[in-house]
């Protein structure tokens, strides 16, 4: 009987030891080419480098709104900028001035 015992122990330390060899190998993979493993780590600073490019092009756009809005404060408002919103917005021309139209 004893042979039989000592069988079923060695089964279950086997089974249980290769267990946690197959949990730590799951583990290692995960690391190496899960989401934020080493393998991603490269798309991901791809990807920062290309946010932040974006980021500037909209710091750009920002001021040059910031400017914009300065620009049109009703204290002291730019009579240039007055002049052509009103003729975008409005299709209003003075009396003086030549229309072209552009093909």
């Amino acid at each position: 009987m004893r042979t039989v015992r000592q069988d079923t122990n060695i089964a279950k330390e086997r089974l249980v030891k290769g267990l946690a060899l197959a949990l730590l190998l799951l583990m290692g993979l995960w690391c190496v080419a899960g989401p934020s493993g080493l393998l991603a780590w490269g798309e991901n600073q791809r990807l920062l480098e290309q946010r932040q490019a974006q980021l500037e092009d909209l710091k750009g756009d920002r001021d040059h709104l910031k400017n914009r809005v300065a620009l049109l404060d009703p204290r002291k408002m730019d009579p240039d900028l007055a002049g052509e919103l009103v003729r975008s917005n409005l299709n209003v021309a003075r009396p003086d001035e030549m229309v072209m139209q552009l093909p």
